[in-house]
């Protein structure tokens, strides 16, 4: 049960965009040009990074939602996305896809603990300032939507195909998509 009234039927962050519009437009313009803009890193990439930040802050709407990106932007990889969070060590990932995990998982328990020695790593794997960059500011972006959807306690759906469809809505048309057309729901209680 949300903490406030919320659009019924309306899952994790939708439903907040919906009731309070007024950060919706800079939300959605946030994610398109972070997730979606220019950058050394993939569009799955950074949906993975997204992934891997919302799993290790136990959001399973955000989780579930930017798996099912990730997984559809991957195509006949997408089981990359379990081995990821499970144990990104060990996934078949790049070198500098692993050193930039470390980051955003650093950057997700405290900014501060990113070292010299983690950029080093990843620079020596490929990655540009640019990628880094992307990274750190994708862990603190995605920090602050995890604690909006569940600060909340917004609607976190249990059927994937609910997943599936944000999944597909943000891999063909980007951020800022509504997930369901239509006028406003009614606010629950």
């Amino acid at each position: 049960m949300p903490h406030i009234p919320l659009p019924e039927g309306e899952p994790g962050i939708v439903s907040l965009m919906v009731a309070f519009r007024e950060s919706e437009k800079p939300l959605n313009a946030l994610g398109q040009a972070v997730m979606c803009g220019p950058s050394s890193l993939t569009r799955a990439e950074r949906e993975l990074i997204a992934t891997y930040v919302s799993h290790g802050n136990q959001c399973r709407f955000c989780t579930n939602s930017h798996a099912a990106v990730a997984r559809r932007l991957l195509g006949p990889r997408a089981d990359i996305v379990s081995q990821v969070l499970s144990d990104p060590e060990s996934a078949p990932i790049s070198d500098k896809m692993k050193a930039l995990l470390v980051i955003a998982d650093k950057v997700r328990r405290d900014g501060r603990l990113v070292t010299p020695e983690d950029v080093a790593r990843a620079r020596a794997a490929g990655a540009d300032d640019k990628a880094i960059h992307d990274t750190v500011l994708i862990a603190a972006m995605f920090c602050m939507f995890n604690r909006y959807v569940d600060g909340l306690a917004t609607w976190t759906p249990e059927d994937p195909s609910v997943y599936e469809a944000i999944g597909e809505r943000i891999a063909t048309k980007g951020y800022g998509s509504r997930f369901r057309e239509g006028p406003t729901p009614p606010m629950a209680e």
